[in-house]
């Protein structure tokens, strides 16, 4: 919950914004009279104002926050029929935010969610095992929820358990969508699993892994599934290897030491690449071959490679 003035409207404590500096820029000035007209009342003005401000970069979450938090003309809530509160400490979305080809940071970053959702669907669908029949989940390598807030909608929170290795994500996750949710840690032993799942989903997580880590990451994340459940992961194959012009190594490995996380440090959580020959034998000799009952290359994004084990 956001807090309140005595006024009676909501105001983002997300990181907001200075808007007393000597030189003020346009998003600062249009933000400042946005909460003006918001004070006196004027939701219909506010709404307009706080629109525009919403479209300059330096102030755009705290728009959006002010938009969502007062439920005025132009929230996405109203549009996409889910919470679409964004953590001021989401990296992913300071990706979309900062990135030139995003013309649209807030919508590019609430749709990439919800297509991540269709195409968990499809995969699950391939496997007989709907995501919709799913009892409980864990969302592994969770983040703030640009995918979450997707899952809560179609799940509910009570089916839906979310795990991240940074205290302030599973904190956002907890509060915002009400779902259950543990921190997780650098070594992949030292996790402690509350319950076992049907489902494990792991985005985009081994796309950033060490070598020293790779494999033992996947035969924690596997025992973290129940009898019958499945464990679905992503990883950077050869065409995102090829995009990025990177050369694998003999096992058809690459890692380099930089992601757009600015919260985990960088050795622990890089970029990674694999082929399909190298995740195949480290399925193969961490829990064994006849345990992946699909891959498709280039599923999540068209850019990560997806893999869906059974524990039998």
């Amino acid at each position: 919950m956001l807090p309140s003035d005595n006024s009676g409207f909501h105001v983002s404590t997300n990181k907001m914004t200075a808007i007393h500096e000597l030189t003020p820029t346009l998003g600062q000035q249009l933000l400042q009279e946005g909460c003006d007209l918001l004070a006196r009342g004027a939701r219909e003005a506010a709404a307009q104002v706080l629109a525009r401000a919403r479209d300059e970069r330096d102030v755009m979450l705290d728009a959006h926050a002010l938009i969502e938090a007062n439920d005025l003309i132009g929230s996405l809530r109203n549009v996409m029929g889910l919470d679409c509160t964004i953590s001021g400490q989401d990296d992913i979305f300071g990706f979309f935010r900062d990135h030139h080809s995003s013309r649209n940071p807030l919508r590019d970053y609430l749709a990439d969610g919800w297509r991540t959702l269709s195409e968990l669907m499809v995969l699950l669908e391939a496997v007989d095992q709907p995501l919709l029949k799913t009892n409980r989940m864990l969302e592994f390598a969770s983040g703030h929820g640009r995918f979450t807030r997707h899952l809560v909608k179609a799940l509910g929170p009570s089916r839906v358990v979310v795990s991240d290795v940074v205290p302030s994500a599973v904190d956002f996750l907890r509060s915002t969508f009400g779902v259950e949710g543990f921190l997780s840690t650098s070594l992949p032993e030292s996790v402690q699993w509350p319950a076992r799942y049907d489902l494990v989903f792991v985005l985009s997580l081994f796309s950033h892994l060490p070598r020293a880590t790779w494999s033992r990451w996947l035969k924690v994340l596997y025992e973290a599934v129940a009898p019958g459940g499945l464990l679905v992961f992503s990883t950077h194959g050869i065409k995102a290897a090829n995009f990025d012009h990177v050369t694998l190594d003999d096992e058809g490995y690459f890692f380099a030491a930089s992601s757009e996380s600015t919260a985990i440090d960088e050795q622990e959580y890089g970029t990674t690449f694999t082929s399909e020959a190298f995740v195949l034998a480290r399925i193969a000799e961490t829990m064994g071959a006849d345990k992946l009952v699909r891959q498709v290359p280039v599923h999540f994004w068209n850019h990560q490679d997806a893999y869906v084990l059974r524990k039998l």
